[in-house]
């Protein structure tokens, strides 16, 4: 089971985008561990991830994350994505960095 992992400025909002994103892999019958995460905890859990996706308002640690983990793949969601809690729109874009597409 490969691991999507977001983070942002508190974890808060974005586990709504998490819950839209499960619910859209149920439908396409894809197995993902997806979580979200205060910018905090970076240390802590993105070493496990397979993929990272940043909150729009945590894309500023984009440089510091990719030279911390050059072996990841790593984005920012887009802001109207996130946004609009569109989580069928991030989940494709979390399958587009892990080849799954």
């Amino acid at each position: 089971m490969k691991k999507i992992v977001l983070f942002c400025a508190g974890g808060m909002s974005t586990s709504l985008l998490v819950n839209a994103m499960k619910k859209e892999a149920a439908l396409q019958s894809k197995d993902y561990d997806i979580n979200a995460y205060g910018l905090a905890s970076v240390d802590e859990k993105g070493p496990d991830a397979d993929c990272i996706l940043l909150g729009p308002q945590v894309r500023y640690a984009m440089k510091e994350l990719t030279a911390k983990f050059p072996d990841k793949p790593i984005e920012a969601i887009d802001m109207k994505s996130y946004g609009t809690m569109n989580g069928k729109l991030v989940l494709a874009q979390a399958m587009k960095l892990l080849g799954d597409e």
